[in-house]
């Protein structure tokens, strides 16, 4: 299809991923009705694509993880292509405010610089530290829907110890995290369609952006761009780049568990509300599907998974093995009872199924399939979730939750 005419279709029928209300209104084909759910088999998690079963930590290491790692690479989220010319990555602190929040934090923005032959691309990196705690501090590292160049990083004057944008960081400077941000268009739009102006340009030949059907779309770009954070947080004394968390809620929390399964450095995530190619099931079909994803954002993902649409069942992967790609660090899965369009049934028989691994490698799991009663969070285990009623929000009581799992498993004793 040309592309134009796909990008004036994808503005017709545009509109922001897991609003159920809105999903109801314009999507009357989707299935929201767990009667309906087809019966599926999930493929196996601990059996290798030779069909050798994996028993052993060393087998889930060196065979089988990075089997699924692959398949999820080429065929689901896409690969970063190996540029002409190396990407250079280098770091400047632009600014430097020890009295953030009435001296509660020190904010730093940063600047990542990203160049070669091709060009140059900059991220704008939000790093924020409470001035009372023992450095270096332990922290989240947030994939924001927020611009982290305007002013909704400001500190509320009418609500104190809030953003203007309403993350409560005065409550994370308080139980002794840091908190930064990676802006998810830094490098890449939103619903990008050409890829000519963000980060492909610096891995392409010249005259050449778009990614192959196997390459990265705007996920990945995304994961990738919070991995370069990492490289920062590496550098900076303040921060203890060993005990960060990576979290994102919506879009975000997919690009957060695509994160996480890749790059190893970050000790835990969190995916908010996730669904479909976030924590959600593909072999559901409840809610968000595959086609309804790449009919709004084609680009999300590699073009690859367009072979897969409504053809699910053939996918040799599912989403419970990129949760267990995490594993052995913790991972937590909210959901909320209104948000239909993300599955919150689908997210928590993944995060279910993915506890297997953790088992295996020695860590613990979700213990029943059922879920679990609303606002009972499980906290106390490698695999977390909670489930509270509502929308597609992230809450006070949300936030509270993903600091209480962070303080069970980041918390030095």
């Amino acid at each position: 299809m040309n592309r134009i005419v796909l990008f004036l279709i994808i503005l017709l029928v545009g509109q922001p991923t897991g609003m159920s209300r809105e999903a109801k209104e314009y999507d009357k084909d989707v299935n929201y009705d767990a009667s309906r759910i087809p019966r599926y088999d999930l493929p196996p998690l601990l059996v290798s694509s030779t069909g050798k079963p994996i028993t052993t930590p060393e087998a889930w290491h060196n065979l089988r993880r990075p089997e699924i790692l692959s398949l999820f690479s080429s065929l689901i989220y896409g690969r970063v292509p190996q540029p002409a010319h190396p990407v250079n990555v280098s770091f400047e602190v632009v600014k430097k405010d020890p009295d953030f929040m009435n001296g509660k934090a020190t904010r730093k923005d940063v600047k990542i610089h990203l160049d070669n032959e091709n060009g140059k691309i900059s991220m704008h990196f939000l790093v924020f530290t409470p001035n009372q705690a023992e450095k270096p501090v332990p922290a989240f590292l947030k994939h924001s829907f927020n611009n982290t160049q305007s002013n909704d990083f400001d500190a509320s004057t009418s609500n104190p110890g809030r953003l203007k944008n309403g993350w409560p960081l005065g409550d994370f400077f308080d139980r002794g995290y840091g908190f930064c941000a990676v802006y998810q268009q830094d490098l890449v739009g939103h619903n990008e369609v050409e890829f000519l102006k963000g980060i492909h340009k610096l891995f392409y030949p010249k005259g050449q952006s778009f990614p192959k059907a196997h390459e990265w779309g705007v996920l990945s770009a995304c994961a990738w761009g919070a991995s370069r954070g990492m490289d920062y947080l590496e550098t900076d004394p303040d921060i203890d780049h060993t005990r960060i968390a990576i979290m994102g809620h919506s879009k975000m929390g997919k690009a957060t568990l695509w994160t996480a399964a890749q790059d190893t450095r970050f000790a835990l995530a969190i995916s908010a509300q996730s669904g479909c190619a976030g924590a959600a099931l593909w072999r559901r079909k409840s809610g968000e599907t595959l086609k309804k994803m790449v009919t709004r954002f084609p680009y999300w993902l590699c073009r690859n998974a367009w072979k897969f649409v409504e053809n699910e069942d053939d996918l040799p992967v599912d989403q419970h093995m990129l949760l267990a790609c995490i594993a052995p660090r913790p991972v937590y899965v909210h959901s909320s009872t209104e948000d239909t369009w993300a599955d919150s049934r689908g997210e928590y028989l993944s995060a279910y199924h993915a506890s297997e691994v953790y088992r295996l490698l020695g860590g613990t799991g979700l213990k029943s399939p059922k879920t679990p009663e609303i606002r009972q969070p499980v906290l106390n285990s490698d695999v977390g979730y909670h489930i509270r009623e509502g929308g597609h929000s992230i809450q006070m009581y949300d936030w509270l939750r993903f600091m209480d799992f962070a303080d069970i498993h980041l918390k030095k004793e």
